[in-house]
Order: structure tokens, then C-alpha cells, then sequence
């Protein structure tokens, strides 16, 4: 016997917010390394970078330091004794705490990953500016105090002092590029920020992972939950998808150490449960540092092929690292974390304690109109000739970075209106969370998913 069916009973079906995407195609070429070659040296690098950036820093210092009677010395090797005047040139930190390549090379005879140092800052480094005509040894408590990294471009003021050098008083950057209107949004949608996932071949797919991609999917919990899920839009997942074993060294006639059937069967495993949350949901994959991927950036898309049943669906998008996204008129800027990561390292600690976030710091890149200066010197990055891609041709509304120890979030405001939110996003491996960034209001909340209780 059949018994009657309560409808009002029913559980209340949520529909799934949409939101307009940008083309695939209309940032793919931002950061694209076309056909790689690594015959050139990466002074060319250096030059277009200071060729591009050189007369904004010029603008921002005729407004900082304009009506004082101040002079701009076009060469920094031209600088006069006893007379104030500012110059424009390439930072350079000379530190013998800063990776050697070539050592690496004499140690290990082969190159794997770039060697990682704690900080390249400990009070002995030297720090100049270049342009075309050489350098000058920067000095003052100006320089001690305030952030520098290797490879920004920057206007510098001061004077010149007995011994050469150049004391700065105070400096100035190429500031924060144009930026388009805000899109308006009428109604609460989601971009939800995950990364560092990091599967592993012991367990491809914890349950962390499993809440998440329910709580994705819309399909997590009771009833009342489920509203804030189908108002997610979007899924970034900020690099390091996957954290592979380490392959064996060269050539080994262990057939067992040449298997790589265990790693298959992850990179399977991954396909299958990142193309369930792409079914529900677009998805936008990142390569990261430990993902199978070019080890310099801008790191390309990771091949469609490995990910089989992803592409199957139209919502999935395989990025380069950094990358470039629209999400409902929102430009999103987005990077796996390596770039910050040794911007970092660039940070003096003075009272045993760090002085800006990875947040602020990621904050601080967009004023230099710059998200990798460190890039090549202590960040891997291909050779490019005639452009630099980090250079920022536009703000976005949206920074991320991925990789990071804790979720956050921020702004970068810049002198002509510019409005930037900047958001950390949380290694998921290790806190089980992740980011939400509402792009009604800009407002960003955390979601945190826990096994214990299970």
C-alpha cells in the first residue's frame, strides 16, 4: 500500500545563481610564454620593465615632489655632490642571503626546484639603483626602514654623499594603473577561493575535501544551509591541487622506482572530484608550485588532457598562474602565492617581528604596478624579451593569492580613485579553509570544514 505524499513537505529546491564570464580567450595571451626559448638573457627583461614603468614613476614624482624647487637627474651615474635631486632606476639588493643558481648547479648538478631561503634582508646586504648608465649605492635610514625589493622601479630622492652613495629621503613608485567602473550587483553572489588542496597518492580526497565539494554542490547539511551555496558563482582553486611524490633523480634500473602508476591514479582521482564540483559549479583551476607545471612563471594552464573528465563540462577553465578572470563585470587578478611568498622574504624584522602581512605586502605590488619585481632574481620566470607580463596595465578589483598560512583580506587604494580588495587565501591541506568574497558588497567571509565531528 502506498502512503500519501506530504508536497509542502518536500525539501525546498535552491536554484543556482549564474553570472556572466569573460571570454576564455580575452586574457589567455596576458600571460602566455608562446613558443619557450631561453637563448636570451634576462637584461632584456629589466630593460623593457624600466622602459614601461620609468615615466609613471616620473608622473608620481612630479606630483609627490613638484613646486620644491627639486631637479630630476636623468642618469643615476650623473648625480651631483650636495644638491637634492631625484632619480629614476631598477632596485637591486645585493645579499649574500639571496639563492645562488650557479651554486646550486656545483652542488646538485641538477635542477629540480629553486632553492628557498628564510629572508634575503639581515643588515649587510647592499641596495642600489640601475638604470642604462650603472649604479649607485643607496643609503639612509629611508632605505633601512621601508620595504624594498629587487627589481622595482622606483624614484628616489636625496643627495649624493662623500664617499658616492646616494641618501635618500624619501621615494616614490609607479603607483596603481587605470581602473574600469565596478560592475553593479543587485543580489548576493559568491566567489568561493580554495587552494592548496594538495592531494596526496596515500589520500587522494580527504574528507575535508569531501564536505567541501558537498558544501560546493550544494548538497551539504540541512536545508538552512544551503542557500548561501547556490550563490556561489564561481570556484578558484589557487594552485597546489596536488603535492606528488618526489621522482626518482636522473636514471635508476629500479622498474619500482619508475612507476608512476600511484601518481595516475591521484591525478584520476583529482579529475573525478574536481569534475564534480565542475558539474554543479564553473570551475577555474591554477597551476602552484607543486603542481605538474612549468616550475618559472607565469606558470601555463596544466594540460586539459590530464584532467579527462573536467573538460567534459563548459564551467571548467584551466589557468596560467598568474592569472586574469572576469566574473560579472569584477576583473579578478589571481596568483598561487609564489610571488608574495618572496616578496616576503624581502621584509626586515625590526623588534622580532614582522611589519606587513601577506596581504599588505600583496597590497604594497599593486602601488609598485608590479605583482613579481623579485622575478628573475630570486623568482623563477621566463625570459621575456620585448614586454614584462607582471607589469599591471589595469587594476583589478580583485587580488588573491593562494598558498598562504591564514585567510585575509584587504585594499589598495590609488591617487586617481582606484579600489582594489585583496584576499589571502588559506592553505586548505592545513586549515580546512576557505574564502568567500561577495561580489554585492566586496565583503569576504570564511567557511571552515571539520571531519572530528563525524
Amino acid at each position: 500500500m502506498l502512503a500519501a505524499c506530504d508536497f509542502n513537505a518536500m525539501e525546498q529546491v535552491f536554484e543556482r545563481a549564474t553570472a556572466v564570464s569573460d571570454d576564455p580567450s580575452k586574457y589567455s595571451k596576458v600571460f602566455s610564454t608562446g613558443r619557450r626559448s631561453y637563448v636570451r638573457q634576462f637584461n632584456e627583461l629589466y630593460y623593457a620593465r624600466l622602459n614601461e614603468l620609468k615615466p609613471h614613476v616620473l608622473t608620481h614624482a612630479a606630483r609627490r615632489w613638484g613646486g620644491k624647487n627639486i631637479t630630476h637627474t636623468l642618469k643615476v651615474l650623473n648625480v651631483e655632490a650636495d644638491e637634492t635631486t631625484y632619480i629614476v632606476g631598477t632596485v637591486f639588493i645585493d645579499s649574500n642571503k639571496k639563492p645562488s643558481t650557479l651554486e646550486q648547479v656545483e652542488k646538485e648538478h641538477w635542477i629540480s626546484d629553486p632553492e628557498i631561503s628564510d629572508g634575503y634582508r639581515n643588515g649587510a646586504e647592499t641596495v642600489y639603483l640601475e638604470d642604462e648608465s650603472g649604479r649607485i649605492r643607496l643609503v639612509g635610514d629611508v632605505v633601512d626602514q621601508l620595504l624594498l625589493v629587487s627589481g622595482i622601479v622606483a624614484a628616489m630622492l636625496g643627495k649624493e654623499t662623500p664617499d658616492g652613495s646616494f641618501e635618500v629621503a624619501d621615494m616614490c613608485f609607479a603607483g596603481m594603473p587605470p581602473q574600469t567602473a565596478l560592475a553593479s550587483v543587485a543580489e548576493d553572489k559568491y566567489v568561493a577561493f580554495v587552494s592548496s588542496l594538495s592531494a596526496t597518492v596515500e589520500c587522494p580526497v580527504t574528507l575535508e575535501m569531501q564536505l567541501l565539494a558537498e558544501y560546493l554542490c550544494g548538497t551539504l547539511g540541512p536545508v538552512s544551509h544551503r542557500p548561501l551555496p547556490a550563490q556561489i558563482v564561481q570556484v578558484v582553486v589557487a594552485g597546489d591541487v596536488l603535492s606528488l611524490p618526489t621522482p626518482p633523480l636522473g636514471h635508476t634500473e629500479d622498474a619500482r622506482a619508475n612507476d608512476r602508476s600511484a601518481v595516475s591514479a591521484l591525478v584520476s582521482a583529482i579529475d573525478s572530484y574536481l569534475a564534480d564540483i565542475a558539474a554543479a559549479v564553473p570551475l577555474a583551476l591554477m597551476p602552484g608550485a607543486q603542481d605538474p607545471a612549468d616550475t618559472s612563471l607565469p606558470q601555463q594552464p596544466i594540460h586539459p588532457s590530464m584532467f579527462a573528465q573536467c573538460k567534459q563540462y563548459s564551467g571548467f577553465r584551466s589557468l596560467s598562474n598568474p592569472a586574469l578572470l572576469e566574473v560579472d563585470g569584477h576583473v579578478l587578478l589571481g596568483s598561487s602565492g609564489q610571488n608574495v611568498d618572496d616578496i616576503a622574504r624581502y621584509v626586515t624584522y625590526p623588534n622580532n617581528g614582522p611589519t606587513d602581512s601577506p596581504c599588505e605586502l600583496a597590497a604594497k605590488s599593486l602601488q609598485w604596478r608590479h605583482i613579481a619585481p623579485s622575478a628573475p632574481d630570486t623568482l623563477w620566470c621566463y625570459p621575456f624579451s620585448d614586454r614584462d607580463p607582471f607589469i599591471l596595465a589595469q587594476s583589478p578589483h580583485v587580488y588573491f593569492v593562494g598558498g598562504q598560512d591564514l585567510p585575509d583580506s584587504g585594499e589598495a587604494r590609488g591617487s586617481d580613485g582606484q579600489h582594489t580588495t585583496v584576499v589571502t587565501v588559506p592553505k586548505f591541506s592545513k586549515t580546512h579553509c576557505i574564502v568567500l568574497l561577495n561580489l554585492r558588497n566586496m565583503k569576504c567571509t570564511t567557511v571552515q570544514f571539520s571531519a572530528t565531528n563525524i
